[in-house]
């Protein structure tokens, strides 16, 4: 899998829970005493782009990774509720979803060198 991709997914998905916080804080002030709409004109449009950003690398980092559907269907629904995606994160993270593979011939290092890694490895 690559790096930049699990990155990417990693900083979605805190950027994501964060900005769901931010907007009902926004809806918070726009019915509560204040009544002043700021907020939601300001963090919905952000949470809006962040949502669409989490659910297009889930999908991207379940084709690369092979997810199994259900785990699929799990990613996507923790983008509802705040904070789910920051718990389905350290989750994938632990079951080693997010792990990213090691160089080797597909990658552009010749086979030999990569035999030889393997191989010292091996005997550590």
């Amino acid at each position: 899998m690559h790096r930049t991709v699990v990155r990417l997914f990693v900083l979605a998905a805190v950027a994501e829970a964060f900005s769901w916080l931010a907007l009902l804080v926004g809806m918070a002030v726009k019915y509560g005493p204040p009544g002043n709409e700021i907020g939601v004109q300001i963090f919905g449009p952000v949470h809006g782009g962040l949502f669409v950003a989490y659910v297009g690398l889930v999908l991207l980092l379940a084709r690369l990774g092979r997810w199994r559907w259900l785990t699929v269907v799990v990613a996507l629904v923790c983008a509802v509720p705040p904070f789910a995606t920051l718990g389905f994160e350290r989750w994938a993270r632990r079951r080693g979803l997010l792990t990213v593979a090691p160089a080797g011939p597909a990658a552009g290092v010749p086979a030999a060198a990569s035999d030889r890694t393997l191989e010292g490895s091996a005997r550590s």
